[in-house]
């Protein structure tokens, strides 16, 4: 996990973002900061600019879907509450020295050190501890598969440039369920590039608690010198599923423990400060920017869907005693993008498992079968709902396929089957 730069193309387009949410900023009147300029169309274009910089960092880092939606999430709300920060300090600069709205020519150049310093200066630091937690993100959940069958040993780069406080840590070595991960699993500050990497029981001896004492102590006593700030850092993001922390330079202490950050978002909701409303403002936009993508993907893979029904697409499968079957497509076999959106973050399934459902179908295995009495089936004559263990990108899900017994006007029996839905 090297250090990296902002690619030169992010750059630019983050500037162009930056002009025209001032632009917005510059509509504004009166004497004090609305923060409903959040909702801006420009200003919202910005932190999608910003956020997708950050989402950048882990485009081809294997992990799965529910993984990945929520670290988006959290470089989005990071995002926003950083834009917060600089319209709040470009705000000022809407005035000359005499009281007076400025051109905004004058304005814009007088504000672009705000964009210099955030955009450039802090991002970079920013862009690196993305990088380095979305990927130990990545391979928390590989080490929560596994459990404590594995211990895990921190472990630094071992060159000139390691922290002090984090060399002491080098070589800790612990059972994945130690509270010790919760607090100083990598990353351990800006371009910190330390590791916990899985070991083997037989070849490694646990850290005494006695041992692990000693060796949190550097840390907590630089984090101690901080006056706090440092306290960002002691968090896990595979745990948290967050590549930033609720409490960040962007943010107060106090947000650790606010519903909106547990996700609790309701309208009985009371900011208490200026920050709080912004940041409740900025929850909602996701929400909703949240919404709307789900929408268009939920209409696009029922199209898809539909499509295979109207192609007459048969699947071959085999049941017990090695009968060949055939599974088809119906139009109900659209709730199994609801079975996606409903359990995307539980990583039932992902879209791009519905872009190759066909095969998915095809690679599942037999497991069993068992009468259907619900009504919703009944106008079908579904009589058997059918059960196929199928691998998908996160794991795997069970197939249910419905068995429908037609009698044809010349009283033959026909039986056919089709995809009903998705489930754990």
């Amino acid at each position: 996990m090297g250090r990296k730069d902002i690619p030169k193309t992010e750059r630019e387009k983050l500037k162009k973002k930056f002009k025209g949410m001032m632009r917005a900023l510059y509509r504004q009147e009166g004497a004090m900061l609305d923060v409903e300029v959040l909702r801006e169309s420009e200003v919202l274009d910005f932190i999608d600019a910003h956020a997708a910089v950050l989402d950048s960092t882990f485009d081809k880092v294997k992990m799965s879907d529910g993984m990945r939606l929520s670290l988006q999430k959290s470089d989005w709300i990071f995002s926003g509450m950083k834009t917060f920060h600089e319209l709040h300090e470009a705000f000022p600069s809407l005035l000359d020295e005499h009281g007076d709205r400025k051109p905004f020519d004058r304005f814009y150049n007088d504000v672009r050190k705000v964009d210099e310093t955030y955009n450039r200066n802090y991002l970079r630091a920013e862009y690196n501890f993305a990088t380095a937690s979305a990927e130990m993100a990545a391979k928390w959940e590989q080490y929560e598969r596994d459990g404590d069958r594995y211990y895990l040993q921190y472990r630094t780069v071992g060159d000139s440039h390691v922290r002090e406080e984090h060399a002491a840590l080098n070589g800790t070595t612990l059972p994945v369920s130690h509270p010790f991960w919760d607090t100083h699993y990598p990353p351990n500050g800006w371009n910190c590039r330390c590791l916990a990497v899985q070991v083997r029981k037989s070849s490694h001896e646990q850290t005494s608690e006695e041992e692990l004492s000693k060796r949190t102590k550097a840390l907590a006593e630089q984090q101690a010198k901080s006056k706090g700030k440092s306290e960002m850092f002691r968090f896990n993001p595979g745990k948290q599923r967050k590549v930033f922390p609720d409490y960040n330079p962007y943010t107060i202490k106090r947000c650790n423990d606010c519903d909106l950050a547990k996700g609790k978002f309701s309208m009985a909701f009371m900011p208490s400060n200026e920050a709080c409303e912004g940041c409740a403002i900025i929850r909602n936009c996701f929400l909703n920017k949240e919404k709307s993508h789900i929408a268009k993907m939920r209409k696009h893979y029922e199209r898809e869907i539909l499509k295979l029904e109207k192609a007459n697409v048969e699947v071959l499968q085999k049941i017990e005693n090695g009968q060949n079957i055939k599974i088809s497509f119906h139009k109900e076999s659209t709730h199994i993008v609801d079975d996606v959106i409903r359990h995307r973050r539980g990583n039932v399934a992902t879209w791009d498992d519905l872009d190759n459902i066909e095969s998915v179908i095809k690679e599942a295995d037999y497991v069993g079968c068992s009468p259907y009495y619900k009504k919703s089936l009944l106008k079908y004559n579904v009589t058997h709902m059918l059960y196929f263990e199928a691998k998908v990108q996160n794991g795997s899900v069970l197939l249910n396929v419905a068995k429908r017994e037609n009698t044809s006007k010349n009283g033959r029996k026909e039986i056919r089957y089709f995809i009903y839905s998705l489930s754990r």
